[in-house]
Formats: structure tokens, sequence, C-alpha cells
């Protein structure tokens, strides 16, 4: 007679114990609230982006596609082989950046542009206009001007901490490396038109 009371306690004690044990199954697996904080971790260390960083990258990717594009009509519409030249490395050398910046836009959920900006569009329309000398000339001179605008950001980026500082350390020296060859080319051009005026 003692056997059923202990037999209701006994299966009473079997489902609370197995009850708890798929509670706490669910908890460490399926529960939307163990998984939020892991996933928000790891939100934390690639990094949501801010406002700052959002511009940063916006424009950092506007402007390698604007390189890119660049170096492409530099191949085609360059004089001299010192252009052409240029242009294949800025192709590649902004090309590999780009890459980076997206990836780097995806990972901190940054909407990353597909197009260079209006202004960029008109610069390259006002270049694709022109060729032999006067196009090695003015795209040396636009080549500088962007170059240095890009320096002066990417160093102030620098200075920051974070993926995106980290990135901009490693571009400085390729920037400053196209500025050089930029300004290299410039020197040809300005020699070449001091010697026509002399005649």
């Amino acid at each position: 007679m003692n056997r059923k009371p202990m037999l209701a306690i006994g299966a009473a004690a079997v489902i609370a114990l197995a009850a708890g044990a798929a509670q706490a199954q669910t908890n460490s697996t399926g529960s939307k609230g163990t998984a939020a904080p892991a996933q928000a971790t790891s939100g934390e260390m690639t990094g949501k982006a801010s406002k700052a960083d959002q511009a940063f990258l916006k424009e950092g990717i506007q402007g390698d596609m604007a390189e890119v594009k660049m170096g492409e009509l530099a191949q085609q519409k360059g004089d001299a082989d010192s252009v052409k030249t240029f242009g294949e490395t800025l192709v590649t050398d902004h090309g590999d950046h780009l890459k980076k910046l997206q990836g780097m836009a995806q990972q901190m959920g940054a909407q990353a542009p597909t197009a260079p900006s209006a202004k960029q569009k008109a610069d390259y329309d006002r270049l694709s206009k022109l060729s032999g000398a006067k196009f090695d000339r003015e795209f040396a001179r636009h080549m500088v001007t962007d170059h240095k605008k890009d320096i002066a950001r990417y160093e102030a980026e620098a200075k920051k901490t974070g993926p995106l500082a980290e990135l901009a350390k490693e571009t400085v020296p390729t920037l400053q490396k196209h500025l050089k060859m930029a300004q290299d080319l410039e020197k040809p051009a300005a020699t070449t038109g001091s010697s026509s005026k002399m005649r």
C-alpha cells in the first residue's frame, strides 16, 4: 500500500528533473537571452560604426573607387609611359584597399557606397575629354591635390584607436608613395611647358 504514494512521488521527481534539464538546455543553447550578449560582444569587437566611422568609410570607399577609375583612364589616355605606369599602380593599390574598406564596412554594419561622389565623377568626366600631354599635365596636377587631401584625412584617422585607425596607419605610406609619384609626373610637364614658352 505504501508503494503507490512512493511511486507517485518518484514519478513527480523524475518529471521535475526532466523539466529542469530541458529548461537548462534551452537556456544554454536556444535562448535568445543567452545568445544575445555573445552577439553583442562580437558586435563590439568589430565595432558598430559611429557617425564618424561611417563618414570615414564612405569617403574612403568613394575615394578608392574614384582612384581606380582614374588609374584606368590614365592607362587608356596617358601620353607618357610614366603616367600609364602610375595609372596601373593606382588601380592595383586602391583596388586592394577598396576591398579592405568594403569588408570593414560590412563587419561594422555601415552602408557602403556603390559609386564615386558627384564631384569625383565630374573630375573624371573633365579629364576624360583631354588627351596627350595636356591630359598628363592635368592628371598629375589632380593626383597631387587629391592625394594631399587623402593623406591629411588618413593621418587624422590614424591618431585615433580601433580597426579603422590601424588601417589608416597602414595606408598612409602608400598614399605618400602615390603623392611622390604624382609630383614626379608634374616635373617633366613643367619643364616641357617652360621650354615651349622659351621657343
